[in-house]
């Protein structure tokens, strides 16, 4: 059942996590705290743990000792994206923004999520799986028969990783193999997949609706960890500048290709549009970032709702799942 929205008791912005978006996750749940605060919400900040340390209890102990009524779920990355945490709220019947476990997991999962949305004849960019331990056999049988398939350059990314982290576009053989090796440290499993020419859009959903779409544009390859985080040079359009009736097309493809993985509450799907103008969806985002360079906020506020309002709406989506 639905949070009842003037009553959602203590609620806890779970933050920071030990993924490799810790310091985006303590960002984000900072600035939701801030907002939630300021609508005269019972919130505090919980910096969530899952090993247990001499400092850290348990992540069950953590939350049970924690009392808490709600829980807002700032985490990025592993152990709060993939169904980790979902799923220990909802062993503890306790309320909580987002997806529910497996959609969850599902949306981190790069690959399952472009096998889901293929098998669902959505358009998704052409792609090969390779194995980190098959990165030791011999270079030229790896590479070859990628390059054949996809042909260059192509995009090679960590199957679990968000912000963009451990990815890099390779126009060469040397270069693929330098990026899957940079890949693999950070995962077991590895797409490399087709590279699309063309605009990168985003697309915000929040309670069903998609938001004004944002297309995004940066004078580095793609919009990398740097692009996102740390760089002012990336230009933000929105209104996204095109035509209202091919928005709303891209608009309905955001949101069934949301639905197809199950997702609930709110979210974020990035496509690319190639030089023909055909969309091609390449991930879904189940926690997206709320910081000061973040789409989602950026999309609420083209549509009228400032980010104090944002959040709130995004805290009555939260649920108990039994």
């Amino acid at each position: 059942m639905a949070a009842d929205s003037n009553n959602f008791g203590r609620v806890a912005v779970l933050m920071g996590g030990d993924s490799a978006e810790r310091e985006v996750s303590l960002n984000s749940g900072q600035a939701a705290l801030d907002a939630l605060l300021r609508k005269g919400i019972d919130a505090f900040a919980l910096d969530v743990h899952f090993k247990q340390t001499d400092t850290h209890p348990a992540i069950c102990q953590q939350l049970t000792e924690a009392d808490i009524d709600t829980a807002f779920i700032a985490l990025h990355g592993r152990g709060g994206e993939d169904g980790v945490i979902q799923g220990v709220l909802q062993a503890l019947e306790i309320p909580y923004t987002g997806c529910n476990v497996s959609a969850s997991a599902i949306g981190m999962d790069k690959l399952r999520s472009k096998l889901l949305w293929a098998g669902s004849d959505l358009p998704t960019p052409a792609f090969e799986l390779i194995k980190a331990s098959d990165i030791d056999a011999d270079k030229q049988e790896l590479l070859e028969p990628l390059a054949k398939k996809l042909e260059f350059p192509v995009m090679v990314k960590p199957a679990h990783e968000g912000s963009s982290i451990g990815m890099n576009k390779a126009d060469n053989a040397e270069s693929l193999w330098q990026a899957l090796k940079t890949a693999a440290g950070y995962d077991s499993e590895i797409l490399v997949e087709k590279w699309i020419v063309g605009q990168e859009y985003t697309g915000a959903v929040l309670d069903g609706v998609v938001m004004p779409l944002i297309r995004l544009e940066t004078p580095r390859d793609f919009y990398d960890y740097q692009a996102k985080y740390l760089s002012d040079d990336t230009i933000y359009h929105c209104p996204c500048g095109i035509d209202k009736s091919l928005e709303h097309q891209y608009q309905k493809l955001v949101l069934e290709a949301f639905d197809r993985i199950g997702a609930s509450g709110w979210g974020r799907v990035d496509f690319m549009c190639d030089e023909l103008g055909s969309p091609w969806l390449i991930e879904i985002n189940t926690v997206p970032g709320l910081t000061d360079h973040s789409l989602v906020p950026m999309a609420a506020r083209e549509k009228g709702i400032e980010f104090d309002e944002l959040i709130f709406k995004i805290l009555q989506t939260a649920e108990c799942r039994l």
